[in-house]
């Protein structure tokens, strides 16, 4: 993500190009279908991360960090061992009307006795961030000879439950810390 400063901007954890699997919902704008959407789609993620057994916390973000579109953002935060931290691995975005309304996303037909036009409510949501997942499961799963294939992957690997090593890590040298 270019332009981002501060924490988590090297490594393989803060890549320019990387793949997701995105959710986006178009809701009715009447009553709170939205608003229910909003906590399927951080459902279907946490859900995700139940069944590889990372453990997250999910963090409603303040409405002075939101950008212009976010009625509400939520993030999943996984827990990273190595830096005994919580990162942010999903965002989850009800938009409400703030974009619909550029691109002129209608709901239904205005009716002659309505005075303004309805417009559909747009949400986003990760479901996973490809590198960062597999950066998660590499930290919470390793063990000091290899890394524990998580149960619910283990038929996409052939059955196996253990990934050796190759060699032995170099050992650091006193003193240093890894620029990695």
């Amino acid at each position: 993500e270019a332009g981002s400063h501060g924490r988590d901007t090297l490594g393989i954890f803060r890549v320019h190009q990387f793949e997701k699997v995105e959710q986006f919902c178009i809701t009715s704008p009447n009553g709170n279908d939205s608003w229910y959407m909003h906590e399927e789609m951080i459902k279907n993620s946490e859900e995700f991360y139940q069944m590889l057994k990372i453990p997250y916390q999910v963090v409603a973000i303040v409405s002075g960090a939101l950008n212009d579109a976010a009625a509400k953002k939520l993030d999943l935060e996984a827990w990273f061992p190595a830096s005994q931290t919580y990162r942010e691995l999903v965002s989850c975005s009800n938009c409400t009307d703030y974009q619909s309304r550029r691109l002129e996303i209608r709901y239904g037909q205005k009716k002659s006795n309505e005075q303004t036009k309805q417009y559909v409510h747009l949400l986003n949501s990760t479901l996973t961030a490809t590198e960062r997942t597999i950066c998660c499961i590499l930290e919470n799963y390793q063990k000091e000879d290899g890394v524990e294939v998580p149960e619910v992957l283990q038929p996409f690997m052939g059955g196996k439950t253990f990934l050796p090593f190759k060699a032995k890590p170099a050992p650091e040298a006193k003193g240093k810390k890894s620029k990695a």
